[in-house]
């Protein structure tokens, strides 16, 4: 896919500085570009760069002026690296506009879908399915009866959306994850066996929520497992039946949440957290990887270690930790001077 200079600025709102009509058809770190790159400076530390790169078009600050000769078209932005991420943004929507029905598929004559749609060879839609304008389900993905979904929903290759589940507008599911399936519940018997407890819930995501690669979100024993708006997950989470998590909360890879955990919004919890079950964390929590979480936690608090005490807490107490041989080499000089 080829882009102009003056396209590329007409996208950012940007002024071109050289030629409009060089062609880029790729993307390059400053240091690394060559002829038919894109890239961008936005950190002054890289500066010296913009004098050797062969990158055909640099996006810089509005203010930037050079102070030797230039070989790249610049196109002049208030904020070099957020119109880099909106072009990547942009790139990306670009590059995966599809829209039709490939075959072979298995889509149910009571599902309904908006304009815009693309359904991917090898992938199946369940009875009474609801889809809004432009979604876009990849091949082999799975989506299981009674699912809703808004619009703009992207579901990519291998994903499974299990019955029940419902999905807001602007949401991607990454290849592999599954939403819906059946939450770890079993009784145990007087035998020393379990009995499996039917999980007769759903999950509900809100709006603008991203559900990572191998990331799975189980459906309810009773009532929702829900994500409010603007949730963030990273690959391989596990999300475990009637938790809640707050809007706009990020949860890095790998963690666990058990059942029935309530998170408060714009959380950032970091890789390895482990979170029990029938607990409340409050707003703003931040979360150090792999901490281990056992009990309530409060708005605004900051944790770290397993189990997790306060950050600053815990680094005190690492120093003493780190020293702990020298200060036992101490007390056993001690013991022997006085015996």
């Amino acid at each position: 896919m080829v882009f102009t200079a003056s396209q590329i600025a007409g996208i950012l709102e940007g002024e071109v500085d050289g030629n409009p009509e060089i062609a880029v058809y790729k993307l390059a770190k400053i240091e690394e570009g060559e002829k038919g790159a894109l890239t961008f400076l936005a950190n002054p530390k890289y500066t010296s760069h913009i004098y050797t790169t062969k990158a055909s078009v640099t996006i810089v600050n509005k203010d930037f002026r050079p102070e030797q000769q230039l070989h790249t078209t610049l196109i002049k932005v208030e904020d070099p690296y957020a119109s880099f991420s909106k072009l990547l943004e942009y790139y990306d929507k670009v590059k995966t506009i599809k829209t039709g029905i490939e075959n072979p598929v298995c889509i149910a004559e009571t599902a309904t879908y908006g304009e815009g749609l693309y359904l991917g060879a090898f992938s199946y839609i369940g009875e009474n399915v609801k889809m809004g304008k432009n979604v876009k389900i990849y091949p082999n993905a799975y989506i299981g009866d009674n699912v809703s979904m808004g619009d703009n929903v992207i579901v990519l290759a291998g994903a499974k959306i299990f019955s029940e589940t419902i999905i807001g507008n602007n949401c991607v599911i990454q290849s592999g994850a599954i939403v819906g399936a059946d939450g770890f519940g079993f009784a145990p018997n007087k035998d020393g066996t379990f009995s499996k407890i039917p999980q007769t819930g759903n999950v509900i995501l809100e709006d603008d929520v991203d559900v990572g690669a191998g990331t799975t979100i189980d459906r309810a024993t009773m009532g929702s497992t829900i994500l409010r708006k603007g949730v963030k997950l990273d690959n391989q989470i596990q999300i475990a039946h009637n938790v809640e998590i707050g809007a706009h909360t990020v949860i890095a890879a790998q963690s666990g949440i058990a059942g029935s955990a309530k998170i408060g919004k714009n959380c950032m919890i970091g890789g390895q957290v482990g979170i029990v079950g029938h607990i409340t964390i409050g707003d703003n929590v931040r979360i150090q990887a792999q901490s281990g979480i056992g009990r309530n936690v409060k708005d605004n608090e900051v944790l770290q270690g397993s189990p997790a005490i306060n950050y600053g807490d815990y680094n005190k107490s690492y120093v003493h930790f780190k020293n702990f041989p020298k200060i036992v080499n101490q007390i056993n000089e001690l013991d022997k001077k006085n015996n």
